[in-house]
């Protein structure tokens, strides 16, 4: 969506311009929490929030999207890896937002927020405030300053501090138990995280930390309050984001299975000649290695909050020498 979202970006800036100089909201404005479905890439894997603004009246329809990030930033693997990504609220029309999910065949749900006229002008002109040039960019978080978090806290702001949910949902869960239902528990792309990830992943969230992911906002908001009791939204399209499935093959259990499988017929192997193949350790220890050093490098020269040593990195070497004990204690 980053390069359609560039490519009409002068359109949609001229729109704004114009909007700065214009007269407030009519009556007939809405403003909706959007809600996308995930994607296939990982990045994509926890859905995206974002922000419509609808005003017939005006002739109006864009989305605000604190979402965006762009690629062919300077150094942007290296800023990545530190935690020090910049993302920006970008604005487009609805249709073209819609469109680019219709491709991708990822559902967008919307709430529509019930607000008086001073509460909806509030986030339009926090929204355009935000989208000016100088305040466009910010330090992106991945739980604690996101694409989900930008909106929460903005509207809530617009409310007062007013908002109140009966959603408990996964509530007093610990930030890897509450990511794994996205990336799915036996995939190696949770092996992975749950390598990088320390103690401070284990912790139990808040009710309002665990408002970083998309579906938890969205279902939060489901069941949102005014301070008066009347619900938050005048109408709601929602549904689950569907669990992520991973087939037996495909499982991270299974490769940690067939590795130590490997590892011990070749110590058998090892054993019955009478040898020591040292390249094996070598080709297990230089990556395994490299990850140590990544995790001390993102432990104390990175942003990220969850990155840290636990006990999942020994997995690797005690798995190995399970397989290295057949020939060791021959």
């Amino acid at each position: 969506m980053l390069h359609r979202v560039r490519t009409y970006g002068l359109l949609v800036l001229l729109s704004l311009t114009t909007a700065l100089h214009a007269q407030p909201l009519s009556d007939e404005a809405r403003i909706s929490l959007l809600t996308c479905t995930p994607g296939e890439e990982l990045y994509a894997r926890y859905g995206h929030t974002a922000i419509r603004v609808c005003d017939p009246q005006r002739e109006l329809d864009l989305v605000f999207n604190y979402g965006i990030f762009d690629f062919n930033t300077d150094h942007f693997y290296w800023k990545f890896v530190r935690g020090e990504t910049w993302y920006e609220l970008g604005a487009t029309r609805m249709t073209w937002f819609i469109s680019e999910y219709e491709i991708e065949q990822r559902p967008v749900y919307e709430q529509v927020l019930r607000l008086d006229s001073t509460q909806r002008e509030a986030i339009w002109q926090a929204l355009l405030i935000n989208y000016q040039p100088a305040n466009r960019q910010y330090l992106y978080n991945f739980v604690f300053d996101n694409c989900a978090t930008r909106p929460y806290w903005l509207i809530r702001k617009a409310l007062g501090g007013d908002i109140r949910s009966s959603y408990s949902g996964n509530s007093g869960q610990t930030y890897r138990r509450f990511l794994r239902q996205y990336t799915g528990a036996h995939t190696w792309a949770n092996a992975g995280i749950n390598l990088l990830f320390g103690p401070r992943a284990d912790q139990p969230m808040s009710d309002q930390q665990r408002l970083f992911l998309p579906e938890e906002l969205m279902r939060y908001m489901d069941e949102a309050t005014l301070a008066d009791g009347s619900p938050l939204l005048l109408s709601s399209n929602s549904a689950p984001f569907q669990a992520v499935s991973t087939p037996w093959y495909a499982t991270w259990e299974l490769g940690l299975v067939l590795y130590l499988l490997l590892i011990a017929l070749l110590s058998l192997y090892d054993r019955h000649r009478q040898r020591w193949s040292w390249w094996v350790e070598l080709v297990v220890g230089v990556p395994y290695l490299l990850l140590l050093l990544i995790v001390t490098f993102l432990t104390f020269f990175s942003c990220h909050p969850l990155v840290g040593f636990g006990w999942r990195l020994m997995i690797i070497p005690l798995t190995h020498l399970c397989a290295r004990l057949i020939y060791i204690l021959r």
